[in-house]
């Protein structure tokens, strides 16, 4: 793994965190630095295979 792949794996590890805990997408992303709230949701989907909709609904229930 290079050192961007391991930035990018803490960075979506931290921003999955804040989701299940209730924050939303935007927010999560903007804090774990992302600028682009699209660009943070293709790169989620891609690292964990699903959607931030699908993780949102699982830290609301």
């Amino acid at each position: 793994m290079s050192p961007m792949q391991f930035v990018k794996s803490l960075r979506l590890h931290r921003a999955h965190m804040m989701l299940l805990s209730g924050q939303l997408a935007s927010e999560a992303s903007y804090r774990v630095g992302y600028s682009s709230p699209s660009q943070f949701s293709r790169e989620f989907k891609r690292f964990f295979g699903v959607s931030l909709r699908d993780v949102q609904t699982q830290g609301a229930a």
